[in-house]
């Protein structure tokens, strides 16, 4: 029976041979495992196996899983991949490591004036909805050097980057479009004077069009611990 340590290998394997096609040093590009609808169990094991990012969608769910592992926090990194209401930002502010997911300003704003002082400032990728879905989050692309430039500015935060959740595309290049749009993007904004050296792009479906395309993290669920038999609530 594969474990996760296997998947994780492979995932690992996947990582090497996409950057190897893409003329990239393997080191340049973070494994973010997503670990939603899993339990504890399941980071402990990722974790005994050399795992240290890991991403929730759900802030209630994370927060559970966070005080499971409290005897591992100093090990752990987490990240908030998900959708972030104004109204959980507090707990955000006080739990994560890094948020990928802003997208508006009075977000950023709370998750600032939230942070605690004893911690390190939060690491943010502000969301960009590089497909124009309706249903997706994120700034339009448009707006993005606005809300950038505002973000920067704010204490206790610091702009890492760029995140985006493009629509599913068939062939490896038509999944290249929107990463490729992504990568442009953050460009720039570091023409801007911005220091940024994020983009969290790619999925397990899409792991090395995006890893050709400028990834630095990638964020990998299925691939590592297998299908998702249910939703866990925000």
């Amino acid at each position: 029976m594969t474990g996760i340590a296997d998947t994780l290998q492979d995932t690992h394997a996947r990582i090497t041979a996409a950057c190897a096609a893409a003329g990239r040093a393997e080191q340049d590009v973070t494994l973010l495992a997503v670990s939603k609808t899993f339990g504890p169990a399941a980071v402990r094991e990722a974790h005994a196996a050399g795992q240290r990012a890991f991403g929730e969608n759900y802030v209630q769910e994370a927060l559970d899983k966070i005080a499971a592992l409290a005897d591992l926090r100093a090990g752990l990194q987490w990240h908030l991949i998900g959708p972030l209401q104004s109204n959980k930002t507090r707990v955000v502010a006080e739990s994560f490591d890094w948020v990928h997911s802003v997208d508006r300003l009075k977000v950023a704003e709370r998750l600032s004036a939230q942070r605690p002082p004893h911690l390190p400032p939060l690491q943010v990728c502000l969301q960009v909805n590089v497909s124009g879905e309706a249903s997706k989050s994120g700034v339009a692309p448009q707006a993005l050097p606005a809300l950038a430039a505002q973000v920067a500015a704010l204490p206790r935060l610091r702009l890492r980057g760029l995140m985006s959740i493009p629509e599913p595309a068939g062939t490896f290049d038509a999944q290249r479009e929107p990463h490729r749009e992504l990568f442009a993007l953050l460009q720039a904004l570091r023409r801007q004077g911005l220091p940024l050296d994020t983009l969290s792009m790619g999925m397990s479906a899409d792991l090395e069009a995006a890893v050709a395309e400028g990834a630095t993290i990638v964020r990998i669920g299925t691939a590592i611990f297998g299908g998702r038999t249910r939703r866990a609530t925000a």
